[in-house]
């Protein structure tokens, strides 16, 4: 494990409520909510929220709907920096039993976390609630991100939820419809941006210096704080279900921001006793073919990326050429031994068709991982003993006009019985 992404034992001074605030670059430390910070006031390099106790399984209490108590995210609040936060409620959702691609893929086991059941229909929604929460901590009243679609749909509903003006930019022409709906719907001011998501985020984060708004992308470690319980939820219930940890997940990577957050979740899991070091899973990240600089990095052995300009893929929500998160996310590849790969379009929209076959409904980015899967396992690079976790991201309404391309026609018929019998015959 890197120095750099090492865990504190504890930090005099700063803590707030045994929470602070760890730059993974130079170890400066900074109380959490004294002052509004993305990154480190000595370097700029990102900031990771650490804690003086970290919980183990015994510690997650809950209940098993929203009604009936702390569920979901929320549910996990002693591995987090607030008892609760603003709440659609997210979280806990489905780790689906997928027999003929688990058959198709010859694996050992297979499962699909699909976060597209989460409100918004994403697992933005996992960072929204723990990063607006901190929103109304910190006193902002205008919050802002710049987005493919699917943190401008989250951004808006818990916005909303907390009475807050929201700001999303977005490339113009390149999110799907589906998602600017919800942005809008929600309340939402829409700016669109003459240039890709990456520009997009250098815009926020300069209105963000400027203190004009409060950011809320993954460079907010709080986000990941959020997105973390992802890695909480599939290992309790993988191993309740199969008595067994996952040996690898499979996870779309666009931002990277959930393959830090679940290399940060292991870290905790370990340090707290939960899981020993032969438990951890493989991180393993799948980026389409035309957006891959995290790809490009681990096949390079390099330690940063190379920011891609020009990114061109129909998964618009990992049409992404800077992954901000990269400085957290190798490591977590790398030091988990795990990889990362590239897929066609056309491999993202033939795994998509699949996902439905088994009645798990998605958008193109989530397939990706199931396409990245099925790339490895045909190279020999995922073993087939192994028990594997597919992520999936966003729901297929999300972007309807991908989903319909990738689906049947519909085929015209009379308005007659017989006839609908006889077209039926042919």
């Amino acid at each position: 494990m890197s120095a750099h992404l090492d865990l504190d034992e504890s930090v005099p001074g700063v803590a707030d409520d045994g929470v602070w605030l760890t730059c993974i670059e130079c170890g400066e430390r900074f109380a959490p909510f004294d002052a509004i910070r993305y990154t480190c006031d000595d370097c700029d390099g990102l900031l990771e929220v650490r804690y003086a106790d970290l919980p183990t399984w015994d510690d997650f209490g809950g209940a098993s709907t929203p009604e009936s108590g702390p569920y979901g995210v929320w549910r996990y609040s002693d591995a987090l920096p607030f008892e609760s936060g603003v709440s659609l409620p997210e979280g806990g959702t489905p780790l689906h039993h997928v027999p003929r691609l688990e058959d198709e893929t010859g694996v050992a086991t297979l499962r699909v976390k699909h976060e597209g059941m989460n409100p918004t229909g994403s697992f933005k929604d996992r960072g929204m609630t723990v990063g607006v929460r901190v929103a109304q901590a910190v006193g902002v009243d205008r919050l802002a991100c710049a987005s493919t679609g699917n943190t401008s749909a989250a951004l808006a509903a818990y916005g909303a939820r907390a009475g807050l003006e929201t700001l999303v930019l977005l490339p113009a022409g390149k999110v799907a419809e589906g998602k600017v709906a919800q942005a809008s719907l929600h309340g939402a001011r829409i700016l669109e941006v003459d240039g890709n998501f990456d520009r997009c985020l250098d815009i926020v984060q300069d209105l963000a210096a400027r203190g004009e708004v409060y950011l809320l992308n993954s460079l907010n470690p709080f986000r990941l704080e959020g997105q973390k319980t992802i890695g909480l939820e599939i290992m309790e219930r993988f191993r309740a279900d199969e008595g067994t940890y996952p040996d690898r997940i499979v996870l779309p990577v666009g931002n990277a921001g959930n393959t830090a957050a679940l290399y940060k979740c292991f870290r905790e899991l370990r340090r707290a006793g939960a899981i020993d070091a032969d438990e951890v899973p493989k991180l393993t990240g799948v980026q389409a073919e035309g957006s891959a600089p995290m790809v490009e990095a681990i096949e390079n052995g390099t330690d940063g990326i190379r920011r891609w300009e020009d990114v061109e893929t129909r998964a618009t929500a990992i049409r992404i050429g800077n992954p901000v998160n990269a400085p957290k996310a190798l490591p977590g590849i790398r030091e988990t031994g795990g990889t990362a790969v590239a897929v066609s379009d056309e491999a993202i929209t033939d795994a998509q068709r699949a996902l439905a076959a088994e009645g798990v409904g998605v958008e193109p980015a989530s397939a990706a991982s199931l396409a990245g899967l099925r790339k490895l396992r045909a190279e020999g690079r995922v073993d087939p003993d192994e028990d594997v976790v597919c992520l999936t991201t966003g729901h297929l309404l999300k972007d309807p006009q991908a989903a319909y391309e990738a689906g049947s026609d519909p085929e015209p018929v009379p308005a007659d019985t017989d006839a609908v019998l006889d077209h039926l015959a042919e």
